[in-house]
């Protein structure tokens, strides 16, 4: 799949580029399927089948000039859960089913649900590390709403995405309100937060809907227990008030504190497991004062920067203790604690148990 930007296009011109590709792509063993278009954005999206990028590339040189920013190589399993399968298209141009041009857009939630246990039992132990039940409840209300669950390879959260906005916010706030009626009458012992963000398939980064998936990652972290973080365009592009009404545990990130969140979190994750990674240097790359970083932190997170830091860090380190691939110190070293029994002790504040119990 590859990505244009235009300062101004048009579905006609769009469709007369396809045309001319068509005329061209036998040439080079290459087939143009199909393309998704935003006339507002100026995004184009064309999904093309060929020997490699090169050739594919090669058709648009020649059959109109207009070459791509990025091409990417999509797997087909993953096309399908976010593109939809068998689309109705016409000309080249593919439509929703309710007969508007698809965009191509698609709409990344991420939900992250931690079981809390004070050691009591095995049984606790084990709530911790699988929280099936309230998995399993997710995935009934995420059916319902039409979400497509992606496979999570890097973590435990739930990671879905919608065709519409409007269904997506919807599912995040009755997920929400599920869990809290369950949360408030003792019956689950559970802490969960969401991001939901909107994302294009193919930006300049290389993985497809990466920049989208990352980011509601990110939101993700941000939130608080119980709340949901989205994106600006979320909230503009919804029926926002009347989904959210007056639900105060819903989270708004702005524009310039999504560019502060990407580049806090590539300073982080780069650093990750640098014991000596400190609010100097992380405010120095950020171009902040220490005063700027801490208010910007605190507004973005409601947690200072270095608790902020903490809580990735245990984060991180509870998905690599589940995956049994790392021993406790190889954890910690990874996560930036030169000292496993420090490691042990903030683990253990953070969850209300050892890291050494968690896969015992």
């Amino acid at each position: 799949m590859d990505y244009h930007i235009f300062d101004e296009v048009t579905i006609e011109q769009v469709k007369q580029a396809h045309m001319v590709d068509k005329k061209t792509q036998d040439k080079y063993n290459v087939k143009y399927h199909q393309f998704w278009a935003n006339e507002k954005a100026g995004t184009v999206f064309c999904l093309i089948e060929g020997p490699n990028a090169e050739a594919c590339e090669q058709v648009h040189r020649e059959a109109h000039g207009d070459v791509s920013c990025n091409i990417i190589e999509v797997e087909p399993g993953m096309l399908t859960l976010f593109m939809g399968k068998d689309p109705y298209v016409e000309h080249g141009i593919v439509y929703n089913s309710d007969g508007s041009m698809d965009s191509g857009f698609r709409y990344v939630l991420v939900l992250d649900i931690v079981g809390k246990t004070n050691l009591l039992n095995h049984d606790n132990i084990l709530k911790f590390i699988l929280p099936e039940i309230q998995r399993s409840y997710a995935h009934v209300l995420i059916q319902k709403f039409d979400g497509h669950a992606i496979k999570n390879l890097s973590d435990d959260s739930i990671i879905v995405v919608f065709m519409d906005v409007n269904t997506a916010l919807e599912c995040a706030v009755e997920l929400q309100a599920g869990f809290e009626t369950r949360i408030e009458k003792g019956e689950w012992d559970v802490e969960f937060r969401m991001g939901l963000s909107d994302g294009q398939p193919v930006t300049m980064k290389e993985g497809f809907f990466e920049e989208a998936l990352d980011f509601s990652k990110h939101l993700s972290l941000i939130s608080d227990n119980g709340t949901i973080t989205i994106s600006n365009n979320i909230k503009k592009l919804s029926n926002f008030n009347r989904i959210c009404g007056s639900n105060e545990k819903i989270k708004i990130v702005s524009e310039r504190q999504k560019v502060f969140t990407e580049h806090f979190f590539k300073y982080i994750q780069k650093h990750l497991a640098d014991s000596n990674l400190s609010i100097i240097s992380l405010s120095t790359e950020l171009g902040v004062s220490r005063t700027q970083l801490y208010r910007k932190t605190m507004a973005l997170t409601g947690r200072s920067p270095l608790s902020f830091i903490r809580d990735i860090k245990m984060h991180k380190a509870c998905n690599l203790i589940k995956r049994e691939s790392l021993n406790i110190c190889e954890v910690a070293l990874e996560v930036g604690y030169n000292n496993p029994s420090y490691f042990s002790k903030c683990f253990q504040e953070r969850f209300g148990i050892m890291p050494s119990k968690v896969n015992a």
